[in-house]
């Protein structure tokens, strides 16, 4: 057998081939971020619209005030992870996360199913964010400033419209916004993270002096299982943390970019998250939470009518930042595995002016719209966590794979404790995955399905890596 193939499991690209795939100019994406970008992409991935829907609807229905543990227990989770991502990311900053760094471990087909399941995993994530944004701009307009909008034009046809436009034009100007180059996307992203932190600051500011301590007794109404069923919805709230590490080619310092962003961001999105959710459960009775915004009616209900008019500002722009970078991390993926041929070759190609693949980003723009223009928000969100749970997994694995594997190769960064931290971020994602509806094991399962289908038909014959192996046993 041919160094690197795996009779199961198909050939594995090694690291320094990962690291020579992103030699050739035209499969180059071009290094342009700072650690600071790399940071404020984090934040801005996260601070979306898990923080202004999800705490309350949390809150109502799984865990009631300890709600604040929930975020505490994901924020673990996601931390273990985070850890391992790091490790990985500055020993292989190239282009495509989980996906690359299963292919240097476990091999093809691993990394193809890894892959399918991010491709899913963003494109859902970004779809029903741009919903969300939508509504958001339907309620400014219908309940601060008294216009209101036909439903034909403001929703889908599954939920008594025709096309949600909002959504469709949010989508489109993203993409454009993609194509024109990462720096700009980053500049962008600091624009939208500042409104947003200054908004969520308003609401603690505000918030903490309708703070009525009843409001948090009982603490646990729904006991522990509520904390853990609380931790894996609002676990949809800390999607996005990865996606700085979708950029690691781009970033100008790799070694000290990525262990700063990805752990840097997770934390300061963490304490914001609590303090959000500790204000809010404060403000009204858990079960009074349930609504699409949450934070806006508390304040609404308290005569505080200038405060929800600000929160939906804020909510605007943290879902309009949210639906561009989960739309970056999706095309960052599908270009690595383009520029691997598992996906048609085409879409890994750069712009030769602005250095992005804009190939993939206009498919992934076309399809985000049609998603977000035709589908009803409650089935686009259905798969998101499932699909993030298992990444994470596998990026333990692979530092695991690694330290025993490769123990001597230059590491940037390292993963404490290990093998504990990997371990320990295994446990936990199976423990939240644990938690989550027969059902939505049962869509994912079919999604996977149809990924190896795509593999056996399609991507094993076309990959660039099975083809270099084959002449090298030949």
């Amino acid at each position: 057998m041919a160094a690197g193939a795996n009779a199961f499991f198909g050939p594995r690209k090694t690291i320094d081939e990962t690291l020579a795939s992103t030699e050739l100019e035209s499969h180059r994406l071009r290094r342009n971020l700072s650690t600071f970008d790399c940071v404020v992409l984090g934040v801005g991935a996260m601070v979306g619209a898990g923080i202004f829907v999800l705490t309350g609807q949390a809150a109502a229905t799984e865990a009631g005030p300890s709600i604040t543990l929930s975020f505490a227990l994901a924020g673990v989770v996601c931390a273990l992870a985070a850890l391992c991502y790091a490790e990985l990311a500055a020993m292989v900053p190239v282009a495509g996360s989980a996906y690359t760094y299963t292919f240097a471990t476990v091999g093809q087909l691993v990394a193809f199913i890894i892959g399918w399941d991010l491709v899913l995993e963003f494109t859902i994530g970004a779809s029903a964010v741009a919903v969300g944004f939508a509504g958001y701009l339907n309620a400014l307009l219908d309940q601060v400033f008294g216009v209101t909008l036909p439903d034909a034009i403001t929703a889908p046809p599954g939920d008594g419209g025709s096309v949600n436009v909002f959504a469709i034009g949010i989508v489109l100007f993203v993409g454009l916004l993609l194509i024109r180059g990462i720096g700009m996307t980053a500049k962008a992203t600091i624009t939208f993270v500042a409104v947003t932190i200054a908004v969520l600051l308003i609401v603690l500011a505000v918030g903490v002096t309708e703070v009525d301590t009843a409001n948090w007794d009982p603490y646990f109404p729904f006991g522990f299982s509520g904390v853990a069923g609380g931790a894996a919805l609002v676990f949809f709230a800390y999607i996005g943390f990865d996606i700085v590490a979708t950029t690691a080619e781009e970033s100008r310092n790799p070694g000290r970019s990525m262990p700063i962003g990805i752990i840097g961001s997770l934390a300061i999105v963490t304490l914001l998250y609590m303090l959000v959710a500790g204000v809010l459960t404060g403000m009204a009775p858990f079960k009074e939470l349930g609504g699409d915004a949450p934070i806006a009616d508390a304040f609404k209900d308290l005569g505080r009518d200038w405060i929800a008019a600000i929160v939906y500002v804020g909510a605007l722009a943290a879902t309009l930042k949210t639906v561009m970078l989960l739309m970056l991390g999706q095309s960052r993926v599908a270009f690595a595995m383009s520029r691997d041929r598992l996906l048609p070759e085409r879409f890994g190609r750069t712009h030769a002016k602005y250095g992005t693949p804009h190939k993939i980003t206009t498919l992934t723009m076309v399809v985000v719209a049609a998603m977000a223009g035709f589908v009803p928000l409650s089935t686009l969100a259905e798969l998101v966590n499932i699909g993030t749970l298992f990444a994470f997994m596998l990026v333990a694995s692979a530092v695991l794979y690694l330290r025993a594997t490769d123990p001597d190769r230059e590491r940037p960064f390292r993963t404490p404790f290990s093998p504990v931290v990997p371990w320990l971020a295994i446990a936990g994602c199976l423990y939240l995955a644990g938690t989550l509806p027969t059902d939505t094991w049962i869509r994912f399962g079919v999604w996977m399905v149809l990924g190896l289908v795509v593999y056996v038909l399609y991507a094993r014959g076309s990959s660039r890596v099975g083809e270099d192996r084959a002449r090298e046993s030949s």
